[in-house]
C-alpha cells in the first residue's frame, strides 16, 4: 500500500491561494531587517510566499503586499529578482 506523502501547503500572499510549497517562492526578512529572496524556503527571518508567475509578482509590486506582509519596504531588485527567476524556470 502507497503511503500518501503530506505535500506542503503555504499561503500565497497576493492571491490568498493555498498551494503546494514547491510551486511558491519565498520573500524573507532577516532580524535586520534585510529583504531577500529565499530560493532554498529554509533561511531564518520572517517569510511571504508568492505564486511563481509574473502577473502574481506585478500585483504583490503595484498593492505593496509584501512591504505590509514582511512590516518593511521592499526594494525593486527584490521584484526584478522574482521575475528573472520565474522566467529562468519558465525556459527550462
Amino acid at each position: 500500500m502507497a503511503v500518501n506523502k503530506k505535500v506542503p501547503l503555504r499561503k500565497c500572499v497576493a492571491t490568498g491561494e493555498m498551494l503546494p510549497k514547491k510551486s511558491l517562492i519565498r520573500v524573507v526578512r532577516s532580524k535586520e531587517g534585510e529583504v531577500s529572496v529565499d530560493v532554498t524556503g529554509k533561511k531564518p527571518g520572517r517569510g511571504a510566499y508568492v505564486s511563481k508567475t509574473e502577473a502574481v509578482v506585478d500585483i504583490a509590486r503595484k498593492k505593496n503586499i509584501l512591504d505590509r506582509q514582511l512590516d518593511v519596504k521592499v526594494p525593486d531588485e527584490i521584484y526584478e529578482e522574482l521575475l528573472t527567476l520565474i522566467r529562468r524556470e519558465s525556459i527550462v
